[in-house]
């Protein structure tokens, strides 16, 4: 899980940056459309990698209670 943690942190850091860039320094239209069909919805999956990722506490309570047994 911290594998997808670290994963969805970097992805949002860097599509907030694209999408800073596109507002702040007011590139060619071609860009910002780039930048908005790219990035936009790459940050918005990685809101739900982050989620996904952090797990509920009573999900870590059952965890080292019992032991993974297998199927």
């Amino acid at each position: 899980m911290d594998k997808i943690k670290s994963i969805g942190w970097i992805i949002i850091v860097i599509s907030a940056v694209a999408i800073l860039y596109a507002l702040i320094f007011n590139p060619a239209a071609w860009i910002v459309y780039a930048i908005s069909l790219i990035f936009i919805p790459l940050f918005i999956l990685s809101l739900g990698l982050i989620s996904m990722a952090q797990g509920k506490k009573e999900d870590d309570e059952d965890k080292t209670k019992e032991p993974f047994i297998g199927y």
